[in-house]
């Protein structure tokens, strides 16, 4: 925090790169040929044309197409069991999509519910949904024209006809329910006015919604991916301005994720020749999540008559939906990359799937998860406080060895170590379990906030198990803590501090003090990072705390017998000793070390004699 304060921009930097920033906007607004500029928005309705020189300048702007530029915008839907899409006449493409399954909550500062409402995608009026026809300085949009609709029960054809009989054509169809629509764009007689060469693009500019209670983390997993042929996919940052550009590639697709919801246009057949995908961040008060936009390249080899058909998807961020397109489609669900994405897709997704089909509430299908998870590992978790118990039995021995040694740490720590060899009793035998969660901790890490699973799911106090909950809310805002506290967070911050003081008194910290207090941060430090955190992972994080404390109390209370643990030691002690080479290595250090420190003493000692 004192780093950011102290590198933050002065008042005057931020407004030079305002200013650097407006004139670089009036730049390329001035640098585009007159029809594609979008500085206002046409009227709805446009009038015929009666001043003869005004309809001249229109036909040297548009061409053939200066009569489709006159209309009277209408709107039309399409809808199935999943959803409906509400298309324009003017431009021919659909203005938003509501699903019907879902919905988005609204709340207050003070976190309370102001109202319910259907989900929509791609609603907003900025929003761009557009085809640029280009042959040298003459540039054409659908965004600029009016279409004819003509309307069957599943689906919807757009047409936009030239003076020369040249027409386009947009085709939306419907499955009965499915959250995909069927694009075809169809162009006709079109051949001497946009050559291969110059092409066609399909431009969607999409100012993504904050559908999500929790905003910054609906950003932070919100950006627009793509693919190209035969490569992994890839994305825009998700955590500031970005520009991706792949001429030369051929596109199988490009989707624009929110946290749980996307927009994705998939190729069919032939496949886009090329993409320039965007984001832009916009500030936190703004009312739109954050800019993003793709361009991409449509085939088009010259000829009189050509059809272009690819796919729309939108709608949730199921796995198993994405999955089924087999072009990797699912990878735009967060989870991960690397061994943790692996774990969150095919190992804790699948055991989340299966066991919510028997348990309605996500809540207790978290904790019977931990169940499995604590009962499968307490093999190690036994042997860890095996050591452990030990390690308490052998503590009355240390701490003669403390006293003994008290002016030499050095020797204390090396006897110390000594003994534990002597009866076969590791410092480092407790780590095992910790080693093996870890894989699967860093997965739910991602797997919460990721997973629509749990959206808008409650339990216990929690409102949202994908975001954070709320004991109550403080009158300002902490940067990185949030303007509220969470109880799980607080719940799982106080449960780690009494598991630490527990196991603290079966160990002897005498060589490392500080450790002593060092170890009481993390949960301190970890509860201001959690605290904006999905609930879910929270409430994870300490219902496992229980588990652990539960079992830990509970074998060394009812398991372990000191008696037979100090018979057990006295056993070992009496076998052969084999070093094992990393304990030989620390042995070899501590000695050296020793040796160091000695050498030491005995020169002060000289120095103070010569004095």
């Amino acid at each position: 925090m004192f780093w950011s304060i102290l590198n933050q921009p002065s008042q005057e930097e931020v407004e030079a790169a305002r200013r650097k920033k407006k004139l670089q906007e009036i730049q390329q607004v001035e640098e585009l040929p007159i029809a594609s500029r979008n500085t206002a928005p046409p009227p709805t309705t446009i009038e015929p044309i009666k001043d003869s020189v005004s309809q001249a300048s229109y036909e040297s702007q548009f061409g053939i197409w200066s009569s489709a530029i006159q209309g009277t915008s209408q709107q039309v839907s399409l809808s199935n069991e999943v959803m409906t899409v509400v298309f324009d006449t003017k431009g021919g493409t659909p203005r938003y999509i509501e699903l019907k399954d879902y919905t988005k909550q609204t709340f207050n500062k003070k976190e309370q519910l102001i109202k319910t409402e259907q989900l929509r995608l791609l609603e907003d009026k900025k929003n761009k949904w557009n085809l640029q026809l280009r042959k040298g300085v003459y540039h054409v949009n659908t965004e600029d024209l009016f279409f004819s609709v003509k309307k069957s029960d599943a689906s919807l054809v757009f047409r936009a006809t030239a003076s020369n009989g040249a027409y386009i054509e947009q085709t939306f169809s419907l499955s009965p329910s499915s959250y995909e629509i069927e694009y075809d764009i169809t162009l006709r007689g079109l051949s001497s006015d946009v050559s291969q060469e110059d092409g066609i693009k399909l431009e969607i500019v999409n100012y993504m919604d904050k559908i999500e209670k929790n905003s910054i983390y609906e950003s932070r997993f919100s950006t627009v991916y793509f693919k190209a042929e035969d490569e992994d996919y890839d994305y825009c940052s998700c955590t500031g301005d970005d520009v991706e550009e792949l001429d030369e590639e051929k596109i199988d697709w490009a989707s624009f994720s929110n946290q749980f919801f996307n927009i994705s246009i998939i190729s069919k057949g032939r496949l886009f020749d090329g993409l320039r995908a965007e984001t832009r961040m916009l500030d936190k008060d703004d009312e739109d999540l954050k800019y993003t936009s793709v361009l991409l390249d449509i085939p088009f080899d010259g000829g009189t008559s050509e059809t272009f058909s690819l796919s729309v998807f939108t709608g949730p961020n199921e796995f198993k939906m994405l999955k089924a397109y087999g072009n990797g489609l699912e990878q735009i669900i967060p989870f991960g990359r690397s061994i943790f994405g692996t774990i969150n897709r095919y190992v804790i997704r699948p055991a989340f799937d299966f066991l919510a089909g028997f348990i309605g509430s996500k809540g207790l299908v978290i904790i019977i998860l931990i169940f499995i998870i604590k009962m499968a590992l307490y093999p190690l978790t036994y042997k860890m406080l095996h050591s452990q118990a030990k390690m308490g039995a052998l503590k009355p021995r240390l701490a003669s060895l403390k006293e003994k040694y008290k002016s030499e740490p050095q020797k204390q720590q090396m006897e110390t170590m000594k003994i534990y060899r002597e009866y076969g009793v590791s410092p480092f035998g407790g780590c095992m379990p910790m080693v093996v969660q870890m894989p699967i901790w860093y997965a739910l890490f991602r797997f919460f906030p990721a997973s629509i699973t749990f959206r808008q799911e409650p339990f216990l106090w929690a409102s949202d198990l994908s975001s954070y909950d709320v004991l109550f809310n403080i009158p300002f805002e902490i940067p990185a803590f949030g303007s509220h506290v969470s109880l799980f967070t607080i719940l799982w911050a106080i449960t780690t501090v009494i598991y630490t003081y527990y196991n603290s008194q079966h160990m002897d910290m005498s060589s490392q003090p500080a450790m002593k207090y060092v170890q009481y941060l993390m949960p301190l430090m970890f509860f201001a990072f959690f605290n904006n955190y999905a609930s879910g992972l929270t409430c994870y994080m300490f219902f496992s705390q229980l588990f652990t404390i539960a079992q830990t109390v509970i074998t060394k209370k009812f398991v372990f017998d000191d008696e037979k643990l100090l018979a057990e030691l006295d056993i070992q002690k009496a076998k052969p000793k084999k070093k094992n080479s990393f304990m030989q290595k620390l042995q070899e250090a501590q000695e050296k070390q020793q040796r160091m420190q000695e050498m030491k003493e005995k020169d002060k000692r000289k120095n103070k004699k010569k004095k």
